[in-house]
């Protein structure tokens, strides 16, 4: 599992596992948001599997799975609220990292400025330059 750090309180990874969950936990992450859908991989665990890992080790979890159909305004509020409402550092995981950091770019949207957004990202490793249209004025 590679982190990477968008800033203070979000972190975004590829696909992660049960066994992670722990790891994660003594990082000091308080939620795990899943922005994997089910089914991707014959590898990857299912959500349930992360979800019980997240439950047993006292994290918050939320499903918002970002696939094929593309990016809605309830994932991106979903999103929001899910870090809003955390009481700490949260961790996001999708295949790559990509998906996690889109959402999160997005929900940012009129609570940081684009220029911030898209360079925290970058950061961390992640290209969000073709959102700054969605993200408001630089």
């Amino acid at each position: 599992m590679e982190l990477k750090r968008i800033n203070d309180n979000v972190s975004v990874s590829g696909q992660i596992q049960p066994s992670d969950v722990a790891s994660l936990k003594a990082a000091g992450f308080v939620a795990i948001v899943n922005n994997r859908p089910d089914g991707e991989s014959p590898d990857q665990p299912s959500g349930a599997e992360i979800e019980a890992a997240a439950k047993a080790a006292g994290l918050d979890y939320v499903a918002i799975p970002l696939g094929r159909e593309g990016v809605s305004p309830d994932m991106v509020e979903k999103t929001k609220a899910a870090l809003e409402g955390s009481s700490g550092p949260v961790f996001c995981y999708c295949r790559s990292g990509t998906r996690s950091t889109t959402l999160w770019a997005l929900s940012q949207a009129g609570v940081m400025d684009a220029k911030d957004i898209v360079a925290q990202a970058a950061d961390a490793g992640y290209d969000m330059s073709h959102l700054a249209g969605h993200l408001g004025q630089n």
